[in-house]
């Protein structure tokens, strides 16, 4: 059974809450993002968009979207994106951004089967419930041939920082989220559930096992986050 504390989520997760508490963050959910990531978000955003190797014209579903900052970057490249997310408050707050949005569960996505010729989910595969039931869910809406490519934070690959950065995690990033966030309770959940996550085999192993196939990863950041690529 989920529990929230305040408006933070626990790990073992029911959507519902988890949607709540982004809508939570939402108005300042950009801001902290940069300042936490110390500015590797925009780096992050471009490297997803290189992986994905999109055409113009091409119909791309960007899941977990939020705001609609990486459905944005995703269009640069002349494709169709449109942004998807379950969070409600955090697709109003991207509003002004010219990017179609759509309300959606990556369990139960509201598009018909084989509609994209691309999808990606960038650090939002944490926060669903069951989340090999939602990389079943994106193969089902994606053409035969179609790409994946999933950008989430990893495992640190060099031991020595690996030790620092889950120092970071747990202790000073919810201090800092304290001074730019609305609620840094969520970022407390944000800590836990990155260390809580597969590693980039792990992960790997269970994309292929939801039906993708010519799985691959690229560590970024030192494995801060890893870009992983598979084929429909």
């Amino acid at each position: 059974m989920a529990t929230t504390h305040g408006s933070r989520a626990s790990l073992d997760k029911k959507p519902h809450e988890v949607a709540s508490m982004f809508d939570g963050v939402a108005k300042r959910y950009d801001l902290t993002n940069t300042v936490l990531s110390f500015g590797q978000d925009r780096r992050w955003r471009k490297a997803t968009r290189a992986a994905l190797d999109l055409k113009p014209g091409e119909r791309v579903l960007d899941l977990a979207a939020g705001t609609g900052v990486s459905t944005v970057e995703l269009g640069r490249s002349g494709a169709w994106v449109v942004a998807t997310d379950f969070s409600k408050g955090m697709l109003h707050a991207g509003a002004t951004r010219r990017v179609p949005m759509v309300a959606g569960d990556a369990m139960a996505l509201p598009y018909a089967d084989a509609v994209f010729d691309a999808a990606t989910i960038s650090f939002g595969l944490r926060n669903v419930s069951d989340f090999e039931a939602g990389l079943r869910e994106i193969a089902r809406v994606t053409k035969p041939g179609g790409r994946l490519v999933v950008s989430e934070f990893s495992t640190p690959t060099f031991g020595p920082f690996r030790q620092v950065y889950m120092e970071y995690l747990m202790k000073a990033l919810p201090r800092v989220a304290r001074a730019v966030s609305s609620n840094p309770d969520a970022y407390v959940y944000l800590a836990e559930s990155i260390r809580a996550w597969p590693t980039q085999e792990e992960l790997a192993t269970t994309i292929e096992a939801a039906g993708w196939r010519h799985v691959q990863w690229r560590n970024l950041t030192g494995g801060v986050v890893a870009l992983h690529r598979a084929q429909r």
